[in-house]
C-alpha cells in the first residue's frame, strides 16, 4: 500500500511542477460571483479573478448586454485578432467600433475594488447587485436580475445546444 502512495505523492509533485512551469501555465477564469456595488459605485472583483488580473484589466461591452474583463496580455490578443480583420465590410467595422471605441483599462485598487466608468455601467445595467462569471479567457459582468434570467433561457436550451456541438465534432 505504501508503494501506491509513493506513486500519488510523486505524480503529485510532478503535476505541479508542470502547473508552474511557464510554457504549461493555463490561465482560466471560471464560476460565477455575485458581489455588491458600494456608495462609490466600485465594486469588488473576486479574489480568485484578481490573483489572474495583477493590477489592471481593460473592460469594454460585451455581447448580451454584459462587459466583458480582459487581462492586459489577453486583451492585446483580442485586440490584434479584431485588427486583423481589416475595414472592408460595414459589420468589421462595426464590431471594431462596438469592442475596440468602448474598451477602457481600469486599475485595480489595493483592495482589489474597480471603478467601472458611468457609460459601461449604464450599457450593461449594473445596478446594486452585479454577477461576474468566469468564461475561460475573459469575465463577465452581468445585472443580476439579467443573469438569472439568461441562466434560465439557456439552462432550456443546454441539450439542444449540445447536439448541435456534438454534430460537428466540438463536444
Amino acid at each position: 500500500m505504501s508503494i501506491k502512495w509513493d506513486k500519488v505523492v510523486d505524480f503529485e509533485k510532478r503535476s505541479n511542477s508542470l502547473h508552474h512551469h511557464p510554457a504549461t501555465k493555463v490561465i482560466m477564469f471560471i464560476g460565477e460571483y455575485t458581489h455588491t456595488v458600494d456608495d462609490k459605485k466600485r465594486i469588488s472583483l473576486p479574489a480568485k479573478f484578481r490573483k489572474i488580473f495583477g493590477k489592471k484589466i481593460f473592460a469594454t461591452h460585451g455581447l448580451d448586454q454584459c462587459l466583458f474583463l480582459y487581462s492586459p496580455d489577453e486583451w492585446a490578443k483580442i485586440a490584434e485578432k479584431l485588427s486583423s480583420l481589416g475595414m472592408g465590410q460595414a459589420e468589421t467595422r462595426g464590431f471594431n467600433r462596438f469592442i475596440l471605441a468602448s474598451a477602457v483599462e481600469i486599475e485595480i485598487d489595493s483592495l482589489g475594488r474597480i471603478l467601472i466608468p458611468d457609460f459601461l455601467r449604464d450599457f450593461a445595467d449594473l445596478k446594486a447587485k452585479v454577477v461576474f462569471a468566469g468564461v475561460h479567457s475573459r469575465v463577465e459582468v452581468w445585472n443580476e436580475k439579467r443573469w438569472i434570467e439568461y441562466k434560465a433561457k439557456i439552462a432550456q436550451q443546454a441539450d439542444m445546444m449540445a447536439e448541435k456541438l456534438g454534430e460537428v465534432g466540438l463536444l
